[in-house]
């Protein structure tokens, strides 16, 4: 989005015309809507930026909620957001630890800052783009004097007078649509500077959850967050915010069907030990991706008395019938022939016409396979491929 755009959809006409949008989630209903606008008479520009921003608003339900039907969002920004019900539990740490007033130092379009002042505290957002500082105060706006947004960088925010620190350093090229990674150095603000205001305030600060570990200082508490299977970012938390006795973190959410999720955690003071590799037995487990990089497998077979079923793999084997939030469990039915043709005459066999098919340790493209197997049945399983040691294995399972 452009200024002059966001300088239309912010005038009476625009945010009428944008309130009164219905869901906008396909390319027809894109296309519908820009013709019906086009035909009231409305300019090119303004069409573009409120059904652009009808798209996004529909989008933005998964990590909004309704609060995403008043907020307004740049594509980049949308998809750097934190979602809501993450962006309060990091909010409730600040609160908790009986700090009043948080600087959001790279605020985007305002999602951690909804979080830190929907629990009531005081916020001072800044960001360096200026149609997403602006597109943050128009978020903001319904918390009033509490929320303060600036348009201007990290680096030469006055943070006397601040409590506590949320940093989310730019990882991305400058955009608001299309973006690519950066390196650590090339961030804005850099990391080195992100963890020196770590070490002098006490910070969280998001980053990707694959950065580099060796980057990671030994004084902070290293959380990474799942949400729904998919690991999601990685959060340094420094001073105050960070737990006694914890550096290695792994929280898990998940959905419950409903409105809400259900938040689980794993903590140590360091990465687990493995425990050893061994036969496969009758239950298969894989560890949530937070867990694994938060290298607390250990932690987690330990508790499902199970092995790995390779030393390398992050897959777990055990006889016992335990699961955790923590994990995804299958029960095993059969090891397949790992040949394709084989593979598929086995399938046949069974009556598997239904596959969910996953991979670990070995270079097999699912989308790829599925068409091959030639699936033909009435039945469903999992098929999960891997390796033990140097030799490929499918083993046919049923989820738990």
């Amino acid at each position: 989005m452009e200024l002059s755009e966001l300088e239309a959809l912010l005038t009476p006409e625009g945010l009428r015309l944008l309130d009164a949008m219905a869901p906008v989630d396909s390319s027809d209903d894109v296309a519908r809507a820009v013709t019906r606008l086009r035909r009231d008479g409305h300019s090119p520009e303004l069409v573009s930026a409120v059904v652009g921003q009808a798209r996004l608003r529909t989008r933005a339900r998964a990590k909004f909620g309704d609060f995403a039907d008043r907020m307004l969002f740049t594509r980049a920004g949308l998809e750097q957001a934190t979602r809501l019900s993450i962006a309060a539990r990091h909010a409730a740490r600040f609160r908790d630890a009986g700090f009043v007033h948080v600087a959001d130092l790279g605020c985007g379009i305002g999602g951690d800052a909804l979080g830190l002042a929907g629990l009531g505290l005081r916020v001072t957002a800044v960001d360096a783009d200026e149609v997403t500082a602006g597109i943050a105060a128009y978020n903001l706006a319904p918390f009033g004097t509490d929320v303060e947004v600036r348009h201007g960088s990290a680096q030469d925010t006055d943070l006397a007078g601040i409590d506590a620190v949320w940093l989310d350093p730019a990882r991305r090229t400058a955009g608001h649509t299309e973006t690519s990674r950066t390196r650590p150095d090339d961030w804005s603000p850099s990391l080195d500077w992100v963890l020196e205001v770590a070490r002098r305030l006490p910070t969280g600060v998001k980053l990707g959850p694959g950065l580099d570990r060796e980057l990671i200082p030994d004084d902070v508490e290293a959380q990474w967050v799942s949400a729904d299977g998919s690991t999601v970012e990685l959060v340094l938390w420094s001073g105050a915010l960070a737990r006694e006795g914890v550096r290695r973190a792994a929280l898990v959410i998940r959905s419950d069907g409903g409105e809400g999720a259900r938040a689980h955690e794993l903590t140590a003071d360091t990465d687990a030990a493995d425990e050893p590799a061994r036969e496969l037995g009758a239950y298969l487990h894989e560890p949530d991706g937070a867990v694994i990089r938060a290298r607390l497998i250990g932690d987690v077979a330990r508790s499902l008395e199970a092995g790995m079923l390779d030393e390398h793999i992050a897959y777990l084997t055990s006889d016992a019938a335990l699961t955790s939030p923590f994990v995804s469990t299958f029960r095993v039915r059969e090891v397949l022939p790992a040949d394709v043709k084989a593979l598929s005459k086995a399938l046949r066999e069974r009556d598997i016409g239904r596959l969910e098919i996953k991979k670990r340790g070995v270079d097999v493209d699912p989308a790829v396979l599925r068409p091959r197997l030639k699936l033909r049945g009435s039945e469903s399983a999992t098929l999960l491929l891997t390796r033990i040691g140097n030799r490929r294995t499918a083993i046919l399972a049923d989820r738990v």
